[in-house]
Parts: C-alpha cells; sequence; structure tokens
C-alpha cells in the first residue's frame, strides 16, 4: 500500500470513542454544543442530561468538534444506548464512529430518545429497526398562550390566576436568586413527596440538587409568593434557541392557583426578557396519567415524538 493509499485508509477508519462520566467542570463545553443545536428536546438540554445523569448513566466524549453522549435507552429494556452525535463530523462520519465502538464491546449501536426532526437523517444512514417512545414525547406549546391564556379553551386556567390574584392581592414573582434561592430551596425540603416510585423519588433528590448547585447552571427561575410572603411555587427553566425548556415547577396544591399563576406570570416575564422565545417545552408525562392529563389541559401545539433506532 503506498502513502496516499494508507493516507486514504486512515482517514476512513472510524474515529475511536472513549467516554467519561459528565461532571461540573464539563457542564460548560457541552452546553456549548447544545446550544448551538437548537434542539427542541429536553433530550438535547443540559439540564435533561445532567438532572437525569445517573439515572440514566449518561457519560459523554468530545472527537472532531462533535459531542456522543451515551447511557442507557429510554425504554424498560435500560439498554446502552446514544445520543444522536452534535457537532462538526458529518452525521454518517459520527454514526460510523458510534457503530464501530458498539462493535468493539459486543453491543448493539441503539439510539435512543431521537427526535422526530433527527430520525429521517439517522434511518437514511442504515438498515434499522425504529420504535417509537410513546411515553417520552415533549409537550410543546407556543409561548405566547401560555403567557396569555387568551381564548375560551384557557377558561378555567384564567380562573385558577384570578382566584389566586384574588385571594393573594400581595403576590410577588420574584427571580430564583439570593434569599428567593433560599427560600425555594427551604420550600422544597418541606413540600410532601409527590408519589414514593423510583422514578420521582430520583427526580426529588435531583430538584434538590440543582437548588444547592443552582448557580452553576445556565437556567433561569422564578419563585411566586403569597399573601403572607412566604413561597407557594417556585420554577427552574433554561432557553435553548427560540425554545423555554421547563425542567422544574414545583407548587402547595393547597393553595388555589398557585400552579397556574407561576406558569403563566413566568412564561410572560420570560417573553420579556426573551423576546425570541416562540415555544415553551413542559417536558414529558413518563406515562403518569395525572401528569398527561394536566399537561394536555393547556393545550400543547404538538407533541414532539422520540424513537428507539437500532441498527440492524
Amino acid at each position: 500500500m503506498n502513502t496516499r493509499q494508507l493516507a486514504v485508509a486512515t482517514e476512513r477508519r472510524p474515529l475511536e470513542l472513549s467516554f467519561r462520566p459528565v461532571d461540573f467542570e464539563a457542564l460548560p463545553i457541552i452546553n456549548s454544543f447544545l446550544q448551538r443545536e437548537h434542539s427542541r428536546s429536553c433530550d438535547y438540554s443540559l439540564g435533561g442530561l445532567y438532572m437525569w445523569i445517573d439515572f440514566f448513566n449518561y457519560e459523554y466524549c468530545i472527537v472532531a468538534a462533535t459531542l456522543f453522549i451515551k447511557g442507557l435507552s429510554e425504554d424498560a429494556s435500560r439498554r446502552p444506548s446514544f445520543a444522536v452525535p452534535i457537532g462538526s463530523l458529518p452525521l454518517a462520519d459520527a454514526v460510523a464512529a458510534v457503530r464501530a465502538y458498539c462493535s468493539s464491546r459486543g453491543v448493539e449501536p441503539l439510539f435512543s430518545a431521537v427526535p422526530d426532526e433527527k430520525l429521517d437523517a439517522l434511518v437514511a444512514l442504515g438498515k434499522a429497526e425504529v420504535t417509537p417512545l410513546d411515553d417520552w414525547a415533549d409537550y410543546i406549546y407556543t409561548a405566547t398562550d401560555l403567557a396569555s391564556l387568551t381564548g375560551k379553551h384557557y377558561n378555567k386556567k384564567r380562573n385558577h390566576v384570578n382566584r389566586f390574584m384574588t385571594d393573594n392581592p400581595h403576590w410577588q414573582l420574584e427571580p430564583l436568586e439570593g434569599q428567593a434561592l433560599a427560600d425555594a430551596d427551604a420550600f422544597f425540603a418541606a413540600l410532601p413527596a409527590d408519589s414514593d416510585e423510583v422514578m420521582a423519588e430520583y427526580e426529588r433528590r435531583q430538584c434538590a440538587d440543582v437548588l444547592r448547585h443552582y448557580t452553576l447552571y445556565p437556567f433561569e427561575g422564578a419563585v411566586l409568593r403569597g399573601e403572607d410572603g412566604d413561597v407557594v411555587a417556585f420554577t427552574v427553566a433554561e432557553l435553548i434557541g427560540d425554545t423555554l425548556i421547563i425542567h422544574i415547577e414545583k407548587m402547595r396544591h393547597d393553595v388555589a392557583g398557585a400552579g397556574e399563576t407561576i406558569n403563566k406570570l413566568f412564561a410572560a416575564e420570560m417573553l420579556r426578557r426573551h423576546p425570541q422565545i416562540r415555544f415553551i417545552n413542559r417536558e414529558d408525562d413518563a406515562a403518569d396519567p395525572g401528569l398527561r392529563y394536566a399537561k394536555m389541559s393547556y393545550h400543547p401545539l404538538r407533541l414532539l415524538r422520540k424513537f428507539n433506532v437500532r441498527f440492524l
């Protein structure tokens, strides 16, 4: 083999991937890739990654200015899987690197939580089995709808907000910082658990961790105070491109309208701060009937569907 042939063969050899755990030091560089991607899926956001880092065993590597994420599939099988790589490499080359990595370790090349906008380009790269992840679709809303609650179909939501403001004429919405952040932390610690299921308990621990390390994240949030000045709700979100992703929203269920009010006021405040916002992603319902009903009651613009893609 001459020098030119060797060079061509080397160029065609799949890149070698070496994964490492996601830690706080990795967050800025990972976020730089996610921000450039402008995906509306919560799985391609820093909060979507870090809040579930231990549950899905997420690891990462960066090769050829491309981000690779490895974890467990978002279905009951919890098989080793990968996110669709993002960065400078052509998708075909990035997927070839993942497939070579899988082949060397005797695992199947499975991509999980593939959002519908990435599906066609991925399956065009080879024979594949595609499985919908129906319980993990993200609820996408028009931002102005949630900020205004105009129209007959939002009558009940407006009534809940009006009830809260009538009961709490001295309500306050404050940025999640300083004393408000400390108060939200104490509020959440005292808030009863929604469920004792494994995922719910894990999510609760991660919410507490986010509040403890909030300043390390590129998040924006708010607290809602009631008549006596105590926190009755708080929320944490992340802005990617034209989409605001709501990662956390907690409220006192015994305070009428607290949830609807922070939802509306925070959407309006974020539109004021960031006029480019067009959509709000309130994430998936994880097959929880109560969450599904609540999310559908806000009349989503669409459900962002996700898939498992296994190359054969």
